[in-house]
């Protein structure tokens, strides 16, 4: 048994959501990745041959304060991700983060 600090459980995780996006000859990887239930909130990143072109955070309090069953709440912040990551591309290929 361990002495000292005892290890208090982590809450659950959402991994995230990835994809490679190519427009005009380059490939972007957009990531939307869970910071955690303490958080509230997760971050896109658009990477570009692994250098960080933009990144933001998107809060996701409205998704908690439904109270839905862990499911439900898992399959709402996944398709907020996946929105979030459509609104990413669709400024890609406008130009607006390239």
């Amino acid at each position: 048994m361990r002495r000292g600090r005892e290890r208090r459980p982590r809450p659950p995780m959402i991994v995230g959501v990835n994809r490679v996006y190519e427009h005009d000859g380059r490939a972007f990887h957009l990531q939307a990745e869970d910071l955690g239930l303490e958080h509230a909130c997760f971050e896109v990143r658009v990477y570009d041959g692994g250098t960080v072109l933009w990144r933001k955070r998107v809060p996701y309090a409205e998704v908690l304060a439904q109270n839905l069953p862990k499911l439900e709440q898992e399959e709402s912040l996944r398709a907020l991700m996946e929105k979030t990551l459509h609104t990413v591309q669709a400024a890609i290929a406008k130009g607006k983060l390239a």
